[in-house]
């Protein structure tokens, strides 16, 4: 089962794609796909209703993929915590997850032009796990209690602009991660409980070259492990998405140049699915 948000900016609609393959409106159990919907039960009611016949198809080919969750009130990230990226950036494994913070108004659909900021020339590229809580967690006691927690599971690409993020004022990551639509998400949103997120292949291109391809696997941290933690240092809320870190194969390992103005990007997961965006230069006339 596949949830999905499909319209303009801020009129996106839900849907629901069952396992046989057919995309139907959701209209009827809920006004959008948001923390509230998953707190209340809302991926139960949506198999209940497909088990039941009760949602009618849809036609959304003409519609813009939205990202497959509505206004998360808080993008929490994960640094380093694939052991072959932290070695092409010339660290070692950190012993506890690093932790920063995008703006939530970075979130973007799937396929959204990725914006590059006035002045900005070293924006890079991430493929990430992105990882949707379901219910409330504080100070969670296991893997177990954490796996509860997780309503499902998505591709996220975590732009970043690294002068920003390393150079200005000695480096304060979130700085460069916040810019508008750095953050794009989906295109679906996969129950947690459909998903081993431990053994997913993850793969980036940049003009049909490839970039990143390796597998959750390579996690420092594991997922489970990482909501657990993660619990015990903030409150995570119905809706909150965490991006559990990126593999090698980025800009800053120098190997690549950073992205120009009309490169185009392609961010995939097994199982999860695929985005596709081109960048574009704002310009200050």
């Amino acid at each position: 089962m596949e949830l999905m948000r499909r319209g303009e900016p801020g009129a996106e609609r839900p849907f629901v794609r069952g396992d046989d393959g057919v995309i139907r409106d959701l209209s009827p159990l809920t006004d959008d796909i948001d923390g509230a919907f998953l707190a209340g039960g809302g991926i139960a009611r949506v198999r209940a209703a497909l088990a039941d016949g009760e949602l009618a198809e849809a036609d959304v080919s003409s519609l813009r993929v939205g990202a497959p969750i509505a206004r998360p009130t808080a993008v929490i990230c994960v640094g380093q915590n694939y052991a072959a990226h932290a070695a092409e950036s010339g660290s070692l494994p950190p012993e506890h997850p690093v932790l920063f913070f995008k703006h939530p108004n970075t979130i973007v659909g799937p396929d959204d032009t990725v914006l590059l900021p006035p002045g900005a020339e070293k924006v890079d590229w991430e493929v990430e796990l992105a990882v949707v809580i379901g219910s409330t967690a504080r100070y969670l006691r296991s893997p177990e209690e954490a796996q509860e927690a997780i309503a499902g599971y998505a591709v996220s690409n975590d732009v970043s602009e690294r002068a920003y993020q390393l150079e200005v004022s000695g480096g304060q990551w979130s700085k460069g991660k916040c810019s508008e639509t750095f953050n794009p998400l989906g295109p679906v949103l996969v129950p947690a409980d459909e998903v081993d997120p431990q053994v997913l292949r993850l793969r980036s291109f940049v003009n049909g070259e490839s970039r990143q391809d390796s597998s959750t696997a390579d996690m420092i941290f594991p997922v489970l492990q990482l909501v657990q933690e993660i619990s015990h240092y903030m409150v995570l809320e119905p809706g909150d998405v965490i991006n559990t870190g990126t593999p090698q194969g980025v800009a800053l390992s120098g190997r690549f140049p950073y992205l120009q103005d009309g490169d185009e990007m392609t961010i995939e997961i097994d199982g999860l699915g695929s985005q596709r965006q081109r960048t574009s230069r704002v310009r200050l006339d």
